[in-house]
């Protein structure tokens, strides 16, 4: 019997993030960003070695930092080079829950020049997410206008 190469049921790209207590990302995906536990393979430490949530049709892979294996959280660099755009229905309402559960604020919900209204955060886990909604479908030719102040 062949093999897809590409699951059907996983999209074509997913993001892969290491944090410090999966365990506990995991449950905060899932009280902040209403996603849904797929699976989750524990190590023999009891720590968490591969977790996967679903938002929505995407599929967020989360692991213990393993820095024998190259994979850090966040804090090891002092910060996150990683952003993640999640699509809401309510940006408002889903960034409010995300405060509630324990997300910081970087920028409260605002309406951007592209189209969208948007806010982001940093998830207790050291990553940054703009949670956005479509408010307006604006053409990339006045997206530029826009953004360089025409």
């Amino acid at each position: 019997m062949a093999v897809s190469p590409i699951p059907a049921d996983y999209p074509r790209l997913s993001p892969y993030l290491c944090v410090r207590d999966a365990r506990a990302a995991l449950a905060w995906y899932q009280e902040a960003l209403g996603a849904t536990e797929v699976m989750r393979i524990p190590a023999p430490d009891g720590t968490v070695m591969h977790g996967e949530v679903r938002i929505g049709d995407s599929v967020v892979m989360v692991g213990e930092e393993a820095p024998a294996h190259g994979a850090f959280a966040p804090g090891h660099f002092g910060g996150t080079a990683l952003s993640l755009v999640l699509y809401v229905a309510d940006v408002d309402a889903a960034f409010a829950r995300a405060l509630a559960a324990g997300a910081r604020e970087e920028r409260p919900p605002a309406d951007q020049p592209f189209g969208d209204r948007m806010g982001t955060l940093l998830d207790p886990f050291g990553h940054r997410w703009h949670l956005s909604s479509r408010v307006e479908e604006v053409p990339p030719a006045e997206i530029i206008r826009r953004m360089s102040g025409g």
